[in-house]
């Protein structure tokens, strides 16, 4: 391989501010999703049909504390949509929101359900959060000032 084969450093940055505003998009559609749509979702990601209410005061409760984190991961996407713009400047806010989504995916095991970790609708979402952020994280972290 030659030299000129071999992606420069700008190449490199490029890739890097794609990879982030590709992971932005999907962190803030989710976001907003489970943000604005609490438990029952928006239904962005897919139907709305899954449960039914059988307790209207303690799901209210819990529909506000969906609410809240689907409020927390919207601003995780909005780092990582800044982050794809001023890389090297919000590269410890980044890191810090890889760490956060590698432990979000650790947290799933606690279901003890792996046929559904690892099933047709979360294994991507798995795969993202236990190989893609610390790969993401190694890439950040070797990124020049």
């Amino acid at each position: 391989m030659t030299d000129a084969a071999l992606p420069t450093r700008t190449d490199r940055v490029l890739l890097l501010r794609v990879v982030l505003a590709a992971a932005g998009a999907f962190i803030l559609l989710t976001g907003v999703n489970v943000g604005l749509g609490g438990i029952a979702t928006l239904g962005l990601q897919g139907p709305r049909d899954f449960f039914a209410v059988t307790d209207p005061t303690a799901f209210a409760a819990q529909d506000s504390h969906v609410r809240f984190f689907g409020g927390l991961w919207l601003a995780v996407g909005l780092v990582f949509a800044a982050g794809a713009v001023r890389p090297r400047a919000l590269r410890s806010g980044l890191l810090l929101c890889c760490g956060l989504i590698f432990v979000g995916g650790l947290a799933r095991f606690s279901a003890l359900q792996p046929q559904v970790m690892f099933g047709p609708h979360l294994a991507g979402s798995v795969a993202a959060e236990l190989v893609g952020m610390p790969l993401l994280a190694l890439w950040l972290a070797r990124l020049k000032s």
